[in-house]
């Protein structure tokens, strides 16, 4: 198997920045403690075709890739638990919603990462199967 895009939630680096190893390119972004941080790890073929690199925040990461026959925008995110003041969970969906604005219509648009939901052992037909753990939240 090989994996052309990796996306990583909770990666608890201070600051935002990339960096290539041998093969790879890392791009991440996190906040001024070591806690929460999204980034995106490109294959070899992937990395060359980074357009654009946008670090949001420590919960939300904006990387788009030239391809053909439209441009790809990749959004990783890290959404806050149920546990946070709703006043916090808000603003991150706001801010959500601010990052698709900056994608063109005209582009593929693959939001991926951590929302922190749980849903409960009831199916939704093509969108939830029946593996939940018996409870949810909103």
């Amino acid at each position: 198997m090989h994996i052309h895009i990796l996306r990583i939630s909770e990666v608890r680096w201070k600051g935002a920045g990339e960096f290539d190893t041998d093969e790879y390119r890392v791009i991440y972004s996190g906040g001024e403690r070591h806690e929460r941080g999204v980034a995106i790890i490109l294959d070899p073929e992937t990395k060359k075709a980074v357009k654009g690199v946008w670090k949001y925040s420590d919960r939300i990461l904006l990387v788009t890739l030239s391809a053909k026959p439209v441009d790809i925008a990749l959004i990783q995110l890290y959404a806050p638990t149920s546990e946070y003041p709703e006043e916090e969970i808000e603003v991150f969906y706001e801010q959500v919603n601010d990052v698709v604005k900056q994608v063109r219509s005209q582009d593929i648009l693959i939001v991926m990462g951590d929302f922190n939901a749980k849903v409960d052992e009831g199916r939704i037909v093509n969108i939830v199967g029946p593996y939940g753990l018996g409870d949810s939240n909103e």
